[in-house]
């Protein structure tokens, strides 16, 4: 197999191709690269490296069909898990929480055995699971949390705003995935939930966690409240939850 690659040169560098020699195999070619004397100018030249299996692999290496997949090192994953983990310390990140080796866009979650993955791609721990029903469509649950990126920096939390969430379910007001985790707990449960990118929220401004991140948030659902729409005066209508 054949690669090509084209770029192009100084109009006074020159692409010399040696003649491969009666002992050297029928496929092999050497290249090398000279520079042309001053007075002879050329408009534009294209360099074209020929990558065959030949005796020039100095000079032009041969790629392998995997070159494309930069392959990561046990000692790589070791170095980059360990960043992450100094990182949370220095962010107070809680106990437990889970690391992330980074490498571009390709992210491994490593978390302890307490952790549990679902077929979504969510991944939840629980810390008290509570007593009573689970949330249906239609009812609203109030719940505190505590948002964290990553690096295990807290993002937001509704302890330091004063007051629990108050959502309806089944509205889209909530994340994907933070509601997928919400929609299992009971009143009185505590849970972590990891989110992966593809069931967080959409990317824009208003978005406070950046595009293809993990998000994790520690919850905790408070109660859980039945609700009803009411009509006022013929034409004004309202939901109640009690």
């Amino acid at each position: 197999m054949v690669t090509i690659l084209s770029t192009h040169l100084s109009p006074r560098l020159t692409f010399l191709c040696e003649k491969p020699s009666l002992a050297r195999s029928k496929r092999s070619v050497c290249c090398s690269l000279s520079e042309e004397p001053k007075d002879q100018s050329l408009s534009r030249r294209s360099l074209v490296y020929v990558l065959v299996t030949s005796p020039c692999m100095l000079l032009f290496p041969a790629l392998s069909s995997s070159a494309k997949t930069k392959s990561k090192s046990p000692y790589d994953e070791r170095r980059l898990l360990e960043q992450n983990k100094r990182i949370q310390r220095e962010n107070n990140a809680p106990d437990e929480f889970p690391n992330f080796v980074r490498e571009g866009f390709e992210v491994k979650v490593v978390a302890s055995d307490n952790y549990i993955k679902a077929d979504s791609g969510l991944i939840y721990r629980d810390f008290d699971v509570g007593q009573g029903d689970c949330p249906q469509d239609g009812q609203q649950v109030t719940f505190h949390y505590i948002g964290y990126n990553e690096s295990g920096r807290r993002i937001d939390s509704t302890y330091i705003q004063g007051s629990p969430a108050k959502i309806r379910m089944g509205t889209n007001a909530l994340v994907p995935g933070f509601e997928m985790g919400i929609r299992e707990m009971k009143p009185g449960g505590r849970r972590r939930i990891i989110i992966p990118p593809e069931l967080g929220p959409p990317v824009g401004p208003s978005t406070f966690f950046s595009s293809k991140q993990f998000e994790v948030f520690d919850v905790e659902l408070l109660s859980i409240q039945n609700c009803q729409r009411r009509t006022i005066i013929g034409f004004y209508s309202d939901v109640t939850c009690n």
